[in-house]
């Protein structure tokens, strides 16, 4: 049965915004949207329906969010808008009115019920091919994998609980499934997502479930051990600090997932860290990272931390520049307190003047900026696994990231094109190091 100029699929232009959980929802609608003969197009003049994926964490996204949807609505007319800043009370419907449908994160179904309302699906499913990997944001060869929604924790200054609920494990076997599906399409590295990585399976008690007739615990050590044998890289993102974590450390000096934890510390100072209700003290922290460090001698730690927080003196944000010196972390992120919408931050007493926050995210990432450059300078002279990102023949340079490097947060290597080394997008290959900088790395192509 072939379709007719008088029944042209429906055509939706999509806007997704926010994190890579929220990334991970906008795939499953377009896939969902795929799958039932919808068309994915460009522009909002060719769209018949606009979807806006919102986020909601932080003001800065709520209006980046707000003006999303103001031009989707001002170019196009016909509007859904789904995600966090959805889950945020009447905040939309009272700023744009003329939306069709607002719904909350993680919700396919809602996004579909609406799209069904307004523009209903003319075709037979069954003739629409959709390929068994469903329909990325990201480029062919590298893939979020998201394995869990929502959070138990409580932290002051966020607000996830209330937008996404609290903690629901992906069964075990249906992320095993996807992970497969992902490296059969091509994709070289995963990059593993959720609210709380590390308390994957809390939830159902660690259930043991079956992949391709394996008994395997729905709980992270197990789940990397699972990942590792589809022979690509697995890059562990947003890992709370719990003693459990430390299981994880022997699989990367085993080569078995990439020595990489991504794990938001977000404070040193132990009563700013009691004011956000976050585990832990630098002590302790230290203890942990010299211990993983022992363990895998190559593990790359990232972090991200919070300068003026409600209460932090000069003596807490003093903690914090000592505890950069002694941890000498490799990859790093500073960003001003702000107030979110809901956090019960926004309570405490000690608010920080604005331009006192600016002058210590300054004075932080001046302080990483130096101690990135001299971790990056050992680098020189090594021969680095690196993955292909892009090929510039008009600057005859290849851009890649070191198995050091997630991609959108961390830095870049950087090598000069050769006819002797021809190789594609997504290519997994090793370079000797020959430059760096702060945050970036230029290399050539090993013999």
């Amino acid at each position: 049965m072939s379709s007719t100029s008088e029944n042209k699929p429906h055509r939706i232009g999509f806007v997704s915004l926010g994190c890579p959980k929220a990334t991970v929802d906008s795939e499953h609608i377009l896939t969902q949207l795929r799958t039932e003969g919808y068309d994915i197009v460009p522009s909002y003049a060719d769209a018949d329906l606009v979807v806006v994926n919102t986020c909601g964490f932080i003001d800065a996204a709520v209006e980046e969010s707000l003006d999303a949807i103001g031009e989707a609505l001002d170019e196009n007319g016909k509007v859904i808008v789904t995600g966090c800043l959805g889950a945020k009370g009447d905040i939309v419907k009272q700023t744009h009115p003329n939306v069709l449908a607002v719904t909350g994160p993680h919700a396919t179904d809602e996004v579909m019920k609406a799209i069904h309302e307004h523009l209903p699906a003319e075709h037979d499913p069954f003739l629409d091919l959709v390929p068994p990997q469903g329909i990325r944001l990201t480029p062919r060869h590298y893939a979020y994998l998201k394995i869990s929604e929502g959070c138990n924790h409580r932290c002051t200054f966020c607000i996830i609980p209330s937008l996404r609920g609290d903690l629901v494990s992906r069964p075990v076997n249906d992320v095993l499934l996807e992970a497969e599906r992902l490296a059969a399409s091509g994709v070289k590295e995963l990059l593993v997502v959720s609210q709380d990585t590390s308390a994957y399976g809390v939830d159902v008690k660690y259930r043991t479930e079956f992949y391709n007739g394996m008994p395997v615990k729905t709980r992270l050590t197990e789940l990397c051990e699972a990942l590792s044998q589809f022979g690509i890289w697995v890059r562990l993102h947003y890992v709370y600090p719990y003693p459990h974590v430390n299981e994880v450390i022997p699989l990367m000096a085993e080569g078995k997932i990439l020595p990489y934890l991504d794990i938001p510390f977000q404070h040193a100072s132990p009563r700013i860290l009691k004011a956000m209700k976050r585990p832990a003290s630098a002590e302790n922290t230290m203890q942990r990272i010299n211990q993983w460090r022992e363990i895998c001698p190559e593990i790359t730690i990232r972090s991200t931390f919070i300068a003026g927080f409600p209460g932090e003196t000069e003596e807490d944000f003093q903690q914090l520049l000592d505890f950069l010196d002694e941890a000498q972390l490799d990859r790093v992120g500073c960003f001003a307190y702000s107030d979110v919408d809901g956090a019960k931050a926004n309570e405490l007493d000690g608010a920080v003047p604005e331009d006192i926050k600016q002058e210590r995210v300054a004075r932080f990432m001046e302080k990483q900026a130096a101690i990135s450059a001299e971790k990056l300078k050992q680098n020189i002279g090594r021969t680095r696994d690196v993955i292909i990102d892009a090929i510039d023949t008009q600057e005859n340079m290849i851009i890649a990231r070191s198995s050091s490097d997630a991609p959108d947060i961390d830095g870049l290597v950087y090598i000069e094109m050769t006819d002797k080394h021809p190789v594609n997008v997504g290519d997994i290959t090793q370079v000797t190091i020959t430059d760096t900088d702060e945050y970036d790395m230029w290399a050539k192509f090993s013999d």
